[in-house]
């Protein structure tokens, strides 16, 4: 692929990276993440940043020990945890001189195009302003992703809105293996996926450890992406700086080929 400049990148990050086992939010890992996206902006790029994590962080903060059962108590923590979030993001990114902002919106908003044509501009213009948007589904409003996704689809959703040159997701797991690594030690990573198919689904698994989007809610939106024609790259979170190597374009994760590339 060769280096990858002064492109447009959207990033998703999942509950799972975000937080420990505890449920508490994984500090380290936040500003480690921070650091390599403000290293991007600075390279030139235009970063557009899709985090989960709103509903850990504010069961967290209400000292629960696991995420809320019902819709209500998700909403709520929620509505809790998406201040948190955006104060550390806003500190974090402060700490290299970045500008964020908050963009929450629902999939509704999305099916209708004036809204999205709104929401379009909202984004260039952010971006023009050297500003990364930080997007999450308005969970306290919308239940769609906060019940079924953990914003695997809106980040694909936001990626093909903006046409972005790639859309990275990052999880708990190394990418796409042919069968679970937890329960088969031989287990392979597939490095790049030509095309998704119905087998390729087949190696999908449950949902991971602390958010709600399985490895078939990623090909969902990995699909979308790629009828778009935008590659995306699923890897492991834990180590952010290996995004320094995608944009080499080293092997990292799982790469899904986008349509026409």
């Amino acid at each position: 692929m060769g280096e990858f400049d002064n492109k447009r990148i959207v990033v998703k990050v999942g509950t799972s990276t975000l937080t420990h086992k505890t449920g508490k939010t994984n500090i380290r890992a936040m500003q480690k993440l921070v650091s390599v996206l403000a290293d991007f902006h600075n390279m030139g790029h235009e970063v557009i940043l899709v985090s989960s994590g709103a509903v850990g962080v504010g069961a967290g903060k209400l000292g629960l020990n696991e995420r809320p059962d019902t819709t209500e108590g998700l909403q709520a923590a929620a509505a809790i945890g998406q201040g948190e979030l955006m104060f550390l993001y806003d500190k974090f990114f402060s700490e290299y001189g970045v500008i964020v902002s908050q963009l929450l919106f629902t999939s509704e908003e999305m099916k209708n195009e004036e809204s999205k044509a709104h929401l379009l501009d909202t984004f260039n213009q952010l971006l023009k302003y050297n500003a990364i948007p930080i997007v999450n589904e308005n969970d306290s409003v919308s239940v769609d992703e906060l019940i079924n996704g953990d914003n695997d689809c809106l980040s694909s959703t936001v990626a093909v809105l903006t046409d972005a040159d790639m859309l990275i997701m990052l999880t708990d797991t190394d990418g796409l293996y042919d069968s679970n690594p937890s329960e088969n030690q031989n287990a392979k990573l597939i490095e790049t996926v030509e095309k998704i198919t119905p087998e390729i689904f087949e190696f999908a698994g449950g949902a991971g450890r602390s958010g709600t989007g399985g490895f078939r809610s990623k090909l969902i939106a990995a699909r979308n992406a790629t009828e778009n024609g935008i590659p995306v790259i699923i890897m492991n979170g834990s180590k952010p700086s290996k995004m320094y190597k995608v944009l080499d374009g080293e092997n990292v994760g799982t790469k899904f080929i986008a349509d026409g590339e």
